[in-house]
């Protein structure tokens, strides 16, 4: 085991939950902010209006798909704005960051602007990925935000390639990468631990822990349902985070991004809660009134906010400001993306490779693979 290895299963201040599996019914202390004193009340006050934000914004979203202006897949942030706002502040501009479909936040977040987000999500030109990627393929260089992936876990072994990259390029960033609960059960995870231990990596391999894997919990389908503790397989450093309170994520990814840095991989399991279905489609049935009762409870902009005005950061005035600036924002980017024009169709190939490809086809659907070969006047009159 790597010596500075991490067995805190719960938050801090939380020691009475110390190495109990989380589950459904497992009491769960509610996110309270209690390490904010360890972050200037600014800070705090700002997590508090990203999270706002992005709450905004993806209801607003969520709206946009009723009406049919978002079509194809659609995975919201709803309930992990603390993870997501957390994350992104203890990462450099000059880091990585990879992700999978559920990307709208960590988006906005890293500083992408809403209008060019939410144009993505209604597949408009003027969207992040000129409105080709959708609502799981958000890529902007510039902010190093290098996917949006769609297939559960496409996302390590990119990443993982990117911290060696790193490596060898011998400068001082790493790479966060992001995952579901459910990821850490597929070869790719562990190939990528693996060698990110073995070759020394700067990467911080981050497991967004909702308990749930579309509709399966995490102790149906995984024999250790503490997943933070697959690091010791690899002797990574690890920890778990209480993924309601901004400030306790930002806090931990801070140590995570420290032991990265330093040229060792981390793994950061952050507990957090899927507020609606899997996707925008998904009624989430399977979830029982105990469950679904304690999800609310655990609402991180609830509990934050509470948080806030009990250490007089914030006033209830102040919060309604707050959340009246971000509805109207997310209201003006859906009227941008809405007044965005769609991508032509003569663009439809652009991006398919980096560089010029021999013999790439560029046939629309519909059309054969090749032209016919005209008739023969002697073959018409025969």
């Amino acid at each position: 085991m790597a010596t500075r290895q991490r067995t805190t299963v719960m938050p801090p201040n939380s020691g009475a939950h110390r190495g109990k599996p989380f589950t459904a019914e497992t009491e769960y202390p509610v996110g309270t902010g209690a390490e904010t004193d360890t972050v200037a009340g600014e800070r705090a006050v700002d997590f508090y209006r990203q999270m706002v934000f992005i709450r905004r914004f993806e209801e607003r979203a969520a709206r946009a798909y009723t009406q049919a202006l978002i079509g194809g897949y659609c995975h919201l942030n709803l309930g992990e704005e603390a993870a997501v706002v957390g994350l992104m502040a203890a990462l450099r501009p000059t880091d990585y960051l990879f992700t999978n479909y559920r990307e709208h936040g960590y988006a906005l977040t890293r500083g992408i602007e809403p209008e060019r987000v939410m144009a993505e999500l209604f597949g408009r030109s003027d969207g992040v990925s000129k409105g080709w990627g959708g609502s799981m393929h958000m890529f902007d260089l510039e902010k190093r935000m290098l996917g949006g992936y769609g297939i559960v876990g496409g996302q390590i072994p990119l990443a993982t390639g990117a911290a060696l990259a790193i490596d060898y390029r011998g400068v001082d960033e790493i790479v966060m990468c992001t995952m579901g609960d459910g990821t850490t059960n597929i070869g790719a995870f562990h190939e990528s631990l693996n060698i990110a231990a073995l070759w020394s990596l700067p990467i911080v391999y981050v497991v967004i822990n909702n308990r749930l894997g579309m509709a399966t919990t995490v102790d149906k389908s995984s024999a250790e349902p503490e997943l933070y503790k697959r690091a010791s397989s690899y002797r990574m450093e690890a920890e778990r985070v209480d993924g309601i309170d901004p400030v306790a994520v930002f806090e931990g990814a801070q140590r995570a991004a420290a032991v990265a840095r330093a040229g060792k991989p981390f793994l950061l399991e952050v507990m957090t809660e899927r507020l609606r279905g899997h996707s925008v489609v998904d009624p989430g049935k399977y979830r029982g009134a105990e469950a679904i009762a304690l999800t609310k409870e655990r609402d991180p902009l609830v509990t934050f906010a509470a948080h806030l005005v009990d250490n007089g950061l914030l006033t209830e005035t102040e919060i309604t400001v707050i959340n009246d600036d971000a509805i109207n924002r997310a209201t003006a980017a859906a009227a941008f993306a809405e007044a965005s024009p769609f991508p032509h169709v003569s663009t439809l190939f652009d991006y398919t490779y980096a560089t010029p490809v021999a013999n790439d086809s560029h046939r629309l659907p519909g059309q054969p693979l090749f032209e016919p070969a005209p008739f023969l006047q002697s073959e018409v009159t025969r």
